[in-house]
């Protein structure tokens, strides 16, 4: 009688095992289901995102061209072979989720080349880029948005000339990123339409509340700051 009922104990302990390991199994496919449609509706949303950003960047250069195709023939062409250079980087780095600062940094001077064609010495840029920074992983075409926002609504409005500083810089395991401008100025939590709002839900949609964008007055105009992860394609790998 006892090896009896060492025996059902046995296999009563064989298959509660056995369903243990079986709800495990199912509860971390579930999750890993979970995780896949995670990822595939932040890729979505990022893609929506990119496809109002894009058209938005494109009619604004366009616009900037047709100002000067009548009045300085020789700036639209150039303005014209640096849009060229710059879409076609761009695209590139679309594929992307994410590219090292470097590159985006390189796709953003591509943009205030244009901008230098048609505003002449009235557009001044200042870089402060650290060094440990430039291989920092970022959404592309970040920058950008910003930066034309501070063309558009701060140094356009001058009379005199005016200066867009771009800042990188490591602050205790966070990029930091600001974009600087000498306009106007604006108040602080307002917008300037599709550049702020979308690169605000793009950090959402990356870093969750891991990222951060504030607008600031300054004595000198406007700052735009951005703070979110600091990563590498290295660590990222890890």
């Amino acid at each position: 009688l006892q090896s009896v009922w060492n025996n059902l104990f046995q296999a009563w302990l064989f298959v509660g095992v056995a369903h243990a390991l079986y709800f495990a199994a199912r509860a971390g496919e579930r999750e890993r289901q979970a995780a896949q449609l995670q990822a595939q509706l932040t890729d979505a949303r990022l893609a929506a995102l990119s496809s109002q950003l894009n058209p938005h960047f494109l009619f604004n250069a366009l616009n900037s061209i047709a100002e000067l195709v009548h009045r300085d023939p020789n700036a639209a062409d150039g303005m014209i072979v640096g849009l060229s250079a710059l879409l076609r980087n761009s695209l590139e780095s679309a594929a992307n989720q994410q590219v090292p600062l470097d590159e985006e940094l390189r796709l953003l001077g591509y943009y205030l080349d244009i901008e230098k064609i048609r505003l002449g010495e009235r557009l001044q840029v200042e870089w402060d880029v650290a060094p440990d920074t430039r291989a920092a992983l970022v959404p592309p075409l970040l920058l950008q948005p910003l930066v034309e926002n501070a063309v558009r609504h701060g140094i356009s409005r001058r009379l005199g000339a005016g200066t867009i500083r771009v800042l990188a810089k490591n602050e205790g395991g966070r990029l930091c990123l600001e974009v600087h401008d000498d306009g106007a100025g604006a108040s602080a939590g307002s917008g300037f339409g599709i550049g702020l709002g979308t690169t605000r839900q793009r950090l959402q949609a990356l870093y969750g509340d891991d990222g951060a964008l504030e607008l600031l007055p300054s004595p000198q105009g406007t700052v735009v700051r951005l703070s979110l992860p600091f990563r590498t394609l290295r660590q990222k790998a890890a």
